[in-house]
């Protein structure tokens, strides 16, 4: 999906291809995770966790935790690793250290039409949360083939970085809907500028 359910006045994407660089979409074009509620959101349109699980826990310190795991996978994801490199390191091994926590437990139950869905065996806690986004970012920086497909958005001043699964690998774009439309319309406004002149 492209854009997230969020009701507030923010909006939350889901396009990057990935949870780990779907966390990175949250500082474009500003900061989206400004507060708790707008994390909740982002918790729950992940899919970090089954539709409905409270998230009555998360609170400031969740919140911390998330920006710090985000400014990590932004240096990992968009750095050149290189032997004298301290920052890049650093974040490596932040990285790591929270991919160590086992992840949300998942479990089979029973919904009200008899059908089996999703929840989770308990509340989530936040170290297990960031650990299923630590794991992602580990898997997918050191899967080469993923990693071969980490792309930039060449949209106009979108620093957002997706996975190209497209045919061809051809993406250009972050989103069609969103930077993809922006350039279409800024080459239709060039061809009628130039039209008329």
């Amino acid at each position: 999906m492209a854009l997230g359910t969020a009701t507030a006045s923010y909006e939350l994407r889901f396009d990057s291809g990935r949870i780990s660089l779907d966390l990175l979409a949250t500082t474009h074009p500003e900061e989206r995770l400004e507060s708790v509620e707008p994390l909740r959101a982002w918790i729950s349109g992940s899919g970090l966790v089954p539709v409905g699980t409270s998230l009555a826990a998360a609170d400031s310190s969740w919140l911390v935790g998330f920006r710090e795991l985000r400014g990590h996978i932004g240096q990992l994801v968009r750095g050149k690793p290189s032997p004298d490199s301290r920052p890049f390191e650093i974040a490596l091994a932040r990285v790591n250290e929270l991919a160590r926590p086992a992840p949300p437990a998942p479990r089979a139950v029973r919904h009200a039409d008899g059908s089996l869905v999703r929840a989770l065996d308990g509340p989530p806690a936040c170290a297990a949360l960031l650990a299923a986004i630590a794991r992602d970012a580990v898997e997918l920086l050191t899967d080469p083939v993923a990693r071969a497909r980490i792309r930039q958005c060449e949209g106009d001043s979108c620093p957002i970085v997706y996975l190209d699964t497209s045919r061809g690998r051809r993406r250009r774009w972050c989103s069609s809907e969103v930077c993809g439309n922006r350039e279409r319309v800024a080459r239709h406004r060039r061809r009628a500028a130039l039209a008329r002149a």
